[in-house]
């Protein structure tokens, strides 16, 4: 089953979704839940077990066992928290932080000109909460070659039956040119969250 970031999902009522980030067991290197969210509205997406994950039938989408209804009762996905210099998120104890995203936080102060704005050191940040012990991919994931070479972003994986990882999918390129290597997983030295490193150099890449 191919795992595309950014692909359609459709639920089994015919809701539309689209697949956000793939959670993955790192240390068997195997998919346990994918997150499927509404088109741009990361707030209301959801955390999906593997299992009701099958491909869709023109190879284009992927299907979901269960309605819109059981989808937006499962668990969700983001939150957020405003932290002062030196704080860190406050887990939970069956949760795990997943990717997340920092903005600084403008403080104004009052001048003869108005008042200034700039940037202090507390933060929104806006993360993912991942099953413990696990990590999650998005389409913005950096691959890194073992000599430590930025290779790309995650375009997504290849799972078989057992939805164990047999290839990850890395974009290479830009806009004006972009191309898309499947890795096979034994040459993946690492999992991290937002993060995959390979356990080859730039130069095997090909």
């Amino acid at each position: 089953m191919r795992l595309e970031l950014g692909k359609r999902v459709r639920c089994a009522d015919g809701a539309q979704r689209e697949l956000a980030d793939v959670v993955i067991d790192a240390a068997t290197k195997s998919v346990t839940h994918v997150v499927v969210q509404p088109h741009d509205d990361h707030d209301a997406a959801r955390l999906v077990p593997i299992q009701l994950a099958e491909a869709g039938g023109d190879g284009h989408e992927l299907s979901l066992t269960c309605t819109e209804e059981v989808l937006n009762a499962l668990e969700p996905v983001a939150g957020h928290a405003y932290l002062r210099a030196g704080e860190r998120i406050d887990q939970e104890s069956n949760w795990d932080v997943g990717v997340e995203d920092l903005q600084p936080v403008p403080q104004y102060a009052p001048t003869a000109f108005g008042e200034f704005g700039e940037y202090g050191q507390d933060a929104v940040i806006t993360y993912d909460r991942v099953p413990k012990g696990e990590i999650e991919l998005r389409h913005a994931s950096d691959v890194y070659s073992a000599d430590r070479h930025h290779l790309g972003s995650v375009e997504g994986v290849v799972v078989d039956p057992a939805h164990r990882i047999r290839h990850l999918l890395l974009e290479r390129g830009h806009l004006w040119w972009k191309k898309e290597l499947a890795i096979p997983a034994a040459a993946i030295s690492k999992f991290e969250n937002d993060m995959v490193v390979l356990g080859v150099d730039k130069s095997e890449l090909g």
